[in-house]
């Protein structure tokens, strides 16, 4: 059976997660425009900065800091956020993201933080793609378009 476009490029986020050097949890984000792969990125240390991974731990693990709280003590980078760096501006314009997330070898949902969305609404991506805590495919349409124009942004709320 042949893959839809959807699932083709969440498998490919899939296997971008399968790079993260957290120990919490591993995500991988694909960017894609018309069918196109614009770039890949997973969540991990920024560059020359020793990993989890490498440290043998998690620091926010540590501090016994929950998910989704003090970002900023963490020492990886987002894996949109890792795409978005990565990509051409130009070609972001109504592009697609499409997220995947792991925990503990489950499915972990790969809805953008409070922090990623604005970097998505900068970059004028389109549209994205994640699945949920129990496997579900979500869309969310970023950008609402008039005459070249953005209108308004519609992100779930976190």
């Amino acid at each position: 059976m042949r893959l839809s476009w959807d699932d083709y490029f969440l498998k490919m986020a899939e296997t971008a997660c399968l790079r993260s050097t957290c120990l919490r949890a591993q995500f991988g984000a694909v960017l894609v425009r018309n069918h196109t792969l614009i770039s890949t990125g997973y969540n991990g240390a920024a560059s020359g900065v020793r990993s989890c991974l490498e440290r043998g731990e998690c620091v926010r693990d540590r501090l016994h800091i929950p998910s989704g709280e003090n970002y900023e003590i963490c020492h990886s980078v987002h894996a949109e956020a890792n795409a978005i760096i990565r990509a051409s501006f130009d070609l972001m314009d109504d592009a697609t993201l499409y997220i995947f997330g792991l925990q503990q070898e489950k499915p972990r949902n790969g809805m953008p933080c409070f922090m990623c969305w604005r970097m998505i609404f900068n970059a004028g991506i389109g549209k994205v793609i994640f699945l949920d805590d129990e496997g579900q495919k979500k869309t969310v349409n970023v950008k609402v378009v008039d005459r070249g124009r953005i209108l308004s942004y519609s992100a779930p709320e976190t």
